[in-house]
């Protein structure tokens, strides 16, 4: 006879509860949960509720050559309320047209008033010069630096800009080299945080206005090599020209430090692509990595290594593509804005997309409704050869724009006080077709979905010491007291100069606009010690924007300007087409 503990004999009664319970148990689940859940979809809101085949006229998103806007499917509704409209990311938005948003009001004031002769706004912020040339260099350089870009780095960085320029080459390959940057005041002048005052050397190098110079040598941008597609007529010697140009410098919502870069196409002839500066530059990457109040590894790498950006479908691509921008909604998300509007319609029109990863993109996703922006610009303008005609394209990254004093520290941000906003040129060309002037003007648009452009400026940007091609030194500046000593010297000494008296050093003649970002040193919030990486792509009314300025093909400036100036003035975008919507509601 075999004989068990007591404990032992409870084993095969505890293994066979144990049994019951789990089978009881899995029972009961696939009662309670089916193997596949489907959730029902909530009720719609209430408002008008229309299937797209049933309009009387039949609603289709704007047609064109290019196939940038797609037919919705039948199945698709559109929603359009008298009242309150919450669209499925949570944005309110009234009614077919904007209602009007207190927040928006200082877009549309106009306190100063335009030049009676080029109808540009002059600002009272100068355009000072860039020298890649850092102190104490024992070699001396005879390489052309223009096309700036330029990134302001965090507060705890012991310089205050990254500056990345093209070298004039001789056309046979492209050059690009980066350095770190600081700024220095004319002593007896205004200065900013962090700035000292200009050596005899600086003075030199910058002008007599001050200006940025290079901390540290510049470093020659090794970017990989990428092979053309197909390049045809008249661009097919560009298929084999080493190097990138127009590079394009900005921090992403992540807090990512980006450069976008213009060279050969897997699509077609050029494209555009996107780094990691890190990857570039490992310096950035040990900065990032240091901050005082945040310690990490910094913002994950989303472009480590060179990616092309698309767009979607495939026959929308154009055989050179440029002037692409990035905008970075609060939700983390990244879009790309390819094209404006252009005034008279246009095969393409405004489009936009969101990025869905290695550079592929949704289809286009603007507003069919949005009517072109640019068309009541031009149709208020005055006649006159130098004024009429001009071409338009996107110049500079975007910027986010809280619409408020960031020493206003009960103002935080929401979506209905937060926009986007870039630099526009409007090319103007001569009786060779070569680029006359590039007018610098910006646009601003929604901060959240669908993205509607909001405005335009009504007048293009002068800063003090520009000069706009085109017109005499005295109708430049007949609207300026300050300056009319100045131009009556000029026209002493020429009588057909186009600059006042002073020289070239200081008198900025032929400029354009590469880049923009937060100027260094912005006063940290309440409860912060300053910015991080994050928040450089951010800021808000009472902040300085620095432009970073091309000169002539062969020179590089900048300029800094409280972001309420350069968004002042505009001129209110039309909205959505009414002959459309009248259908719908």
């Amino acid at each position: 006879m075999i004989y068990c503990s007591p404990l032992r004999r409870l084993i095969l009664p505890i293994l066979v509860l144990v049994g019951i319970v789990v089978f009881y148990r899995s029972c009961s689940l696939k009662k309670t949960f089916p193997d596949f859940i489907l959730h029902q979809p909530p009720d719609n809101p209430a408002g008008i509720r229309i299937p797209a085949s049933h309009l009387q006229q039949p609603l289709t998103f704007k047609t064109t050559d290019s196939g940038n806007y797609l037919q919705p499917p039948n199945e698709h509704y559109y929603y359009y309320y008298t009242g309150e409209n919450h669209f499925s990311n949570k944005t309110n938005y009234k009614g077919l047209q904007p209602a009007h948003n207190p927040n928006l009001t200082p877009l549309f004031q106009c306190p100063v008033k335009a030049n009676s002769y080029t109808g540009h706004l002059r600002l009272n912020s100068i355009v000072q010069n860039i020298s890649q040339i850092p102190p104490h260099s024992l070699k001396e350089e005879t390489r052309v630096f223009w096309n700036p870009t330029v990134i302001a780095l965090p507060h705890w960085s012991k310089n205050q800009y990254l500056v990345v320029s093209r070298i004039v080459t001789d056309g046979n390959h492209q050059e690009n080299v980066l350095c770190e940057a600081n700024v220095c005041h004319v002593s007896g002048q205004e200065s900013r945080l962090g700035e000292k005052v200009c050596t005899d050397d600086d003075l030199d190098h910058v002008g007599p206005g001050g200006g940025m110079r290079c901390a540290t040598p510049p470093t020659t941008l090794s970017v990989p090599p990428t092979p053309a597609e197909k390049c045809e007529g008249k661009f097919m010697e560009y298929a084999d020209i080493p190097g990138f140009h127009d590079p394009r410098m900005f921090w992403s919502g992540k807090g990512e430090p980006l450069m976008m870069v213009n060279t050969q196409s897997r699509y077609a002839c050029f494209g555009l692509w996107l780094i990691d500066l890190r990857s570039l530059y490992p310096s950035l990457d040990s900065l990032l990595a240091s901050s005082p109040t945040l310690p990490s590894l910094g913002p994950l790498k989303s472009y480590p290594t060179l990616t092309e950006l698309t767009r979607n479908p495939a026959n929308t691509r154009s055989q050179i593509e440029k002037n692409w921008f990035l905008f970075f909604p609060v939700n983390g998300e990244s879009y790309i804005h390819y094209d404006l509007s252009p005034p008279g319609g246009g095969p393409r029109g405004r489009t936009f997309a969101k990025l869905l990863g290695n550079g592929l993109t949704t289809t286009n996703l603007t507003d069919s409704l949005e009517q072109p922006c640019l068309r009541k610009i031009m149709e208020t303008e005055e006649a006159g050869p130098v004024k009429q005609g001009g071409s338009w394209h996107q110049a500079t990254n975007a910027l986010r724009l809280i619409l408020c004093n960031r020493s206003d520290h009960k103002c935080q941000a929401r979506n209905e006080n937060t926009v986007f906003f870039a630099v526009i040129h409007r090319k103007f060309p001569n009786w060779l077709k070569l680029p006359l002037r590039y007018e610098r003007f910006f646009m601003v648009w929604q901060a959240t979905a669908p993205f509607n452009m909001l405005g335009v400026s009504k007048h293009p940007i002068l800063m003090a010491n520009e000069t706009a091609s085109g017109w005499s030194a005295s109708e430049n500046w007949s609207d300026n007291s300050t300056n009319q000593g100045l131009v009556a010297a000029t026209k002493e000494r020429n009588l057909n100069a186009t600059e006042p008296f002073g020289g070239k050093d200081f008198w900025a003649y032929f400029t354009y606009t590469v880049s923009m970002s937060w100027a260094w040193g912005r006063a940290p919030r309440e409860g912060s010690v300053g910015d991080e990486a994050h928040d450089m792509h951010v800021g808000y009314l009472d902040d300085e924007v620095l432009l970073a300025i091309g000169v002539d093909d062969k020179g590089q400036a900048f300029s800094r300007v409280k972001a309420a100036e350069l968004v002042q003035c505009m001129s209110a975008c039309p909205g959505k087409d009414q002959d459309i919507s009248n259908h719908l509601v």
